[in-house]
């Protein structure tokens, strides 16, 4: 018989996450921690427990722009290659302890130089951090691959810095491109002239579209600026008409990015905190997972949502009765459409995922 869908059995089926940020996954304690050895004094407070609370708290509040505030706070203590090679290292391993096997995760460059750091030392540091917690993680028996995703910030004017640097990094764990941060007012066209210079250069990027602002975002993003995946991208359910008979109609954008198989970097959490989706019972990924979009499953914040996959699976779970297919089903599109070679996430996917998920449902 299947194992029954507990956290603890969640927890042990491997997965793959395409949206996670590094500054928004800190362990509590180690900001307390770095923030005294840095000097920061403006924590809100410097109880462990308190302080996490404090985080999703905080970004509860139905306001993408009162979410991104929270943010403050990690990147005080993320300017020096000690902090990032430690949050990265912690990031790996907790990602494993979770049963991620594959990992894209995400940061700015351009937010960690205020205390001298170059643009390369940051992704070096980075890098340097995910090594060596995969490293930590495999000792442990928990095997994990992650490989970064250079953010650059769309109300800022360093896109293209930000694209040469992926090229720099060519063949080092750098996976691609994301630009991110309040979409209201910064268009991804903004910096077409990035998102040029990767397509010719044959690296990958994601945008942030369709979660602050709906349809015209997510169009942009597509059809004007390229992109391969779109983060979060629940708004597309406005382009989508259900009627009273349960008849659905799509229209001509929805249909677009579900006959290319666009992947949506969809976190259920995440999107109900900034007010993307009324709540997780009525979040658009019930919908968009029956239509058979190219949904994947993902954390966006750990800390500041308070989530993990294995509990975002599982709100999952019990939101909408999905059964351990579904979970692989999520899992496998988020492998299919990872920043890796054809061959590495074929051999993840039926060499990992396929084997591990068979084990729960035998």
């Amino acid at each position: 018989m299947a194992a029954p869908l507990t956290l603890d059995t969640i927890r042990s089926a491997p997965k793959a996450l395409l949206h996670d940020h590094l500054d928004g996954g800190l362990r509590p304690a180690t900001i307390i921690d770095l923030a005294r050895q840095c000097g920061y004094t403006r924590l809100p407070t410097t109880d462990v427990a308190e302080l996490g609370r404090w985080f999703v708290d905080a970004a509860d509040s139905g306001s993408l722009e009162r979410y991104l505030e929270t943010f403050a706070h990690t990147l005080a203590v993320m300017q020096t290659r000690e902090g990032l090679v430690r949050v990265a290292s912690e990031c790996a391993q907790d990602l494993a302890a979770d049963g991620v096997v594959y990992a894209e995760v995400r940061f700015a460059p351009e937010q960690h130089l205020e205390r001298g750091l170059t643009l390369r030392e940051v992704v070096q540091a980075v890098l340097d951090g995910f090594a060596e917690g995969s490293r930590l993680a495999a000792g442990a028996g928990r095997g994990i691959r992650v490989r970064a995703l250079l953010t650059a910030m769309r109300q800022a004017a360093r896109s293209r810095e930000i694209a040469e640097l992926v090229v720099a990094f060519r063949g080092r764990e750098v996976a691609g491109v994301d630009i991110a941060g309040a979409e209201a007012g910064f268009p991804p066209s903004r910096h077409l002239d990035a998102f040029v210079h990767l397509q010719r250069e044959y690296e990958h990027f994601t945008i942030h579209a369709g979660a602050g602002v709906g349809l015209p975002s997510i169009w942009e993003a597509i059809q004007w600026c390229g992109a391969e995946r779109l983060g979060h991208g629940v708004r597309i359910v406005d382009d989508i008409t259900v009627a009273d008979d349960g008849t659905v109609t799509l229209g001509r954008l929805a249909g677009y990015i579900r006959d290319r198989r666009i992947p949506l970097e969809i976190a259920p959490t995440s999107n109900v905190q900034t007010g993307a989706a009324v709540s997780i019972a009525k979040h658009p990924i019930g919908l968009l997972t029956a239509l058979k979009f190219r949904v994947t499953v993902n954390t966006d914040n750990r800390l500041m949502s308070g989530v993990s996959m294995t509990s975002e699976m599982a709100a999952l779970v019990e939101a909408f009765g999905y059964d351990w297919a579904r979970l692989q089903w999520f899992t496998i599109n988020a492998m299919k459409s990872a920043f890796l070679p054809f061959d590495e996430r074929l051999a993840i996917i039926e060499n990992i995922i396929k084997p591990g998920y068979a084990r729960l449902m035998a």
